[in-house]
């Protein structure tokens, strides 16, 4: 008598693959698609959890792009204060696909908004209300300072080898008129929120894939060689706005995120999935990696989620060139601590009762 699974190796078996290792003994967790070259030009966006990927990328001195450095008087923490060297564009955390695809139709046309906050005389962006922690002085300040994110968006998105996104959220308030959806909901940073204006949307599988689907196909109608490595973020919700308690909600979310991310990676060739999720929340290592709070996730966290980015990399491809490891300066915005991670959900927290 024969079967298939007679034929498979020890990693299609739990005992073998899990139960029997030591859980720092775990490997092949990951089967790359494709292989990413220190010389490649990588762009990273989403969640908070794609910072450390950037952050990890550029130490190991992979082509990770910044393409809105800080002016040369701007340093190290007002640099990051201001939101320079967090990703490779100065949006701040986009969220979700939708919030994607509102930055690349105003990065290649296709969307456009004037809408703005306001508090305190001063005015901000509702796609990244703390791009400028105290806000723009007026609205042309504003329009200018994102016009100039567009335009570093269609350069650098138009020859970038890698573009890696981080799914973070299903949540989101949008507004119910234009339907412009925002990075935080209403009168919790700046301006004000009104129920008869304001909406809020948990998105299922459906408008996600749909979302996903659109963004990706405008990079590579801009870059038709692009390939685009997908993760999702291992960061539990701050809050909820669906009425679940927000353990459920984080579990729904998160599903729904990574199945689309998976489905996505095997229907699209140039499309990969890294399950740097995995990594951090699987029982299996016993929620070790993650700080006291049971959400932030530790700097050795994030070590193991590099670690084995490298190494499946390098047991499909064979190791790259030795790369000198990039020491950065005083004055690198991207040279921060891990306490440093930007994540504009965190302040919803300020709200719990």
């Amino acid at each position: 008598m024969t079967h298939p699974y007679l034929s498979m190796g020890e990693s299609a078996f739990w005992k073998s693959a899990v139960a029997d290792k030591e859980t720092s003994d775990l490997s092949g967790l990951w089967q790359p698609k494709f292989r990413i070259r220190p010389r490649d030009c990588i762009v990273t966006a989403g969640s908070c959890f794609a910072q450390h990927i950037g952050r990890a990328l550029h130490g190991r001195g992979y082509g990770w792009v910044d393409a809105e450095p800080a002016p040369p008087y701007v340093l190290g923490a007002d640099a990051r204060a201001l939101n320079y060297g967090i990703f490779t564009f100065r949006t701040g955390n986009i969220y979700t696909p939708r919030m994607l695809n509102q930055w690349l139709g105003l990065a290649f046309g296709g969307f456009d908004s004037d809408e703005v906050w306001q508090r305190d005389g001063r005015v901000y962006d509702p796609l990244r209300p703390l791009i400028e922690p105290n806000g723009f002085a007026s609205h042309d300040e504003l329009f200018a300072a994102r016009a100039a994110t567009c335009a570093a968006m269609r350069d650098t998105l138009a020859r970038a080898d890698l573009f890696v996104f981080t799914l973070g959220l299903t949540e989101s308030w949008q507004n119910s008129g234009t339907g412009l959806e925002y990075a935080m909901c209403p009168g919790t940073v700046a301006g004000e929120f009104d129920a008869a204006q304001h909406r809020f949307s948990n998105a299922n599988m459906r408008v996600v894939f749909r979302e996903l689907d659109r963004a990706l196909r405008t990079l590579r109608r801009h870059n038709k060689n692009m390939r685009v490595l997908l993760t999702v973020s291992p960061v539990p919700l701050t809050a909820t706005a669906s009425g679940k308690h927000v353990m459920t909600a984080t579990t729904y979310s998160k599903s729904v995120l990574r199945a689309v991310a998976g489905q996505m990676a095997e229907e699209v060739k140039w499309v990969d999935y890294f399950p740097s999720y995995e990594i951090i929340t699987s029982p299996v290592f016993g929620g070790q990696y993650y700080a006291p709070n049971q959400r932030s996730v530790e700097p050795q966290g994030v070590d193991r989620v590099m670690a084995q980015f490298f190494a499946d990399q390098e047991a499909a491809f064979g190791a790259n060139k030795p790369q000198n490891r990039r020491v950065p300066d005083q004055g690198d915005a991207i040279s921060a601590t891990d306490d440093d991670v930007k994540c504009e959900e965190e302040l919803l927290g300020a709200f719990a009762a």
